[in-house]
């Protein structure tokens, strides 16, 4: 119902939350920067979320991690050319208006082992977020994207 400010003006309060469904093409340019992330996967000890620093290169999630990590442990299957299907998701949320977005990567883990694959990469200069020697590259090679955002739509008040 609206409300008269003193003056005669109205003014707009937020309402409840409007859930609008993003498709790749709005996702992917909210993701472009890079920054933190969440890969999630099963574990051997079950399901595991881990934050991780990313940035996106030609399409894919790059991020790095220890060699002997175990992440690295976790995700190698043993089996040639086999990758390991992931969870990889990136938001963005304002506590104080409760809106925000979020993004869900699904894809295989690959892990970058050669030198021709790694050159570009190490130019992007992803750092680890814990700081330590992280020499294993891994690219999430997205098989589905989807987003959402949740904004306050406004009304008279």
């Amino acid at each position: 119902m609206p409300t008269q400010q003193p003056g005669g003006g109205r003014h707009l309060a937020a309402s409840e939350p409007v859930v609008e469904a993003l498709d790749e093409t709005e996702c992917v340019p909210l993701i472009a920067g890079g920054g933190v992330g969440r890969i999630g996967y099963t574990s051997r000890f079950g399901p595991t979320v881990v934050p991780v620093n990313y940035d996106l290169y030609e399409g894919t999630i790059v991020f790095r991690t220890g060699l002997h990590s175990s992440m690295v442990a976790d995700l190698r299957t043993g089996i040639a050319d086999a990758e390991y299907n992931v969870a990889f998701e990136i938001d963005q949320v304002q506590p104080v208006t409760q809106e925000g977005w979020s993004v869900l990567i699904q894809g295989a883990a690959h892990f970058v082992d050669s030198d021709e694959e790694l050159a570009p990469i190490t130019e992007l200069g992803v750092q680890a977020w814990p700081g330590g020697s992280k020499e294993q590259f891994i690219r999430i090679i997205p098989t589905h994207i989807t987003g959402r955002r949740i904004r306050r739509a406004t009304e008279p008040a």
